[in-house]
């Protein structure tokens, strides 16, 4: 195994948890950071303290199971979630959570991440998925990540926030700032009446971009080749299972492997009078809230 300083990585964390907390990511004791140094060992924040005031000596370590096995003060209790993460993604070696305002407006609404909006988002980050709900803490809250991990590097965990990963701790902070910048930029934009969307022929710009310097979409691998590239293809299967829906923003228009709305009919090929008329008011709501 290669050497690794313990010390040196225990003061980023101290570092990352004071950016979070001074960004207002983690109020009061909020949120929680962990590092893998080893296969079985990893760094892992205390719980009820502020991320704002770590000290090196506050860290704890655990092993791949969740049983703290060194440290002074009990570790996170949150640590499951991460373990999840390093157990589905062998490459990440650290993990940041927290409770970003705006992208945690955006967990609360449940409402998804529009894509196609801004460049730095689409090479940096890409589609972002939001969880089903689970308490905090348990197994199951862990396991809510599963379905996303592989196709992403930031997920919004409904009702409660964000976790971010990446080879270390900067990297895996830097997605949850991005995220939350971004989110803010929505907001704002709403109160200015719109959002506009890329075209198509940008888009695939940028994603062509994105493939150059070495950051991975699902949208240039075989199995997404003709997705709805703007449209949230990529997560969309789950919206349903966690609740999501489009109140605020409205969807983009139709990219890519997308096929023009057909006509509802009731199975036999005679029009469905009620679908019709449902998918009809349906699209003069999403006009009007424009």
């Amino acid at each position: 195994m290669a050497y690794v300083n313990a010390h040196k990585i225990k003061q980023d964390i101290c570092e990352i948890g004071r950016r979070i907390y001074n960004k207002g990511f983690a109020a009061a004791n909020d949120g929680n950071i962990t590092v893998r140094i080893s296969e079985n060992e990893v760094l892992c924040t205390p719980t009820m303290h502020s991320k704002g005031f770590l000290k090196p000596e506050d860290i704890s370590t655990v092993d791949m199971t969740g049983k703290q096995i060194a440290g002074v003060k009990k570790r996170s209790s949150e640590a499951l979630l991460h373990l999840e993460i390093y157990k589905q993604r062998p490459d990440v070696k650290s993990v940041v959570h927290c409770h970003p305002p705006h992208a945690t407006a955006f967990a609360i609404a449940r409402e998804p991440i529009p894509q196609c909006v801004l460049p730095e988002v689409e090479v940096f980050l890409g589609d972002v998925p939001i969880t089903k709900y689970e308490t905090p803490g348990g197994q199951a809250f862990a396991d809510t990540i599963r379905p996303f991990v592989d196709n992403t590097n930031v997920i919004i965990l409904a009702n409660h926030g964000t976790v971010s990963y990446g080879e270390d701790v900067e990297r895996a902070y830097w997605w949850t700032e991005i995220l939350d910048a971004y989110c803010r930029m929505l907001m704002l934009s709403k109160q200015l009446g719109r959002i506009n969307y890329f075209t198509e022929d940008k888009q695939r710009e940028l994603l062509e971009l994105k493939d150059k310097w070495g950051f991975s979409d699902p949208r240039n691998t075989p199995e997404f080749e003709n997705c709805d590239i703007c449209a949230n293809d990529i997560f969309r299967d789950s919206w349903v299972d966690s609740g999501v829906e489009r109140n605020a923003f409205p969807a983009p228009p139709p990219m890519g492997g997308a096929k023009p709305a057909s006509k509802p009919t009731d199975g036999n090929g005679t029009i469905d009078q009620e679908a019709l008329v449902k998918a009809i008011t349906e699209r003069v709501m999403a006009e009007l809230s424009k």
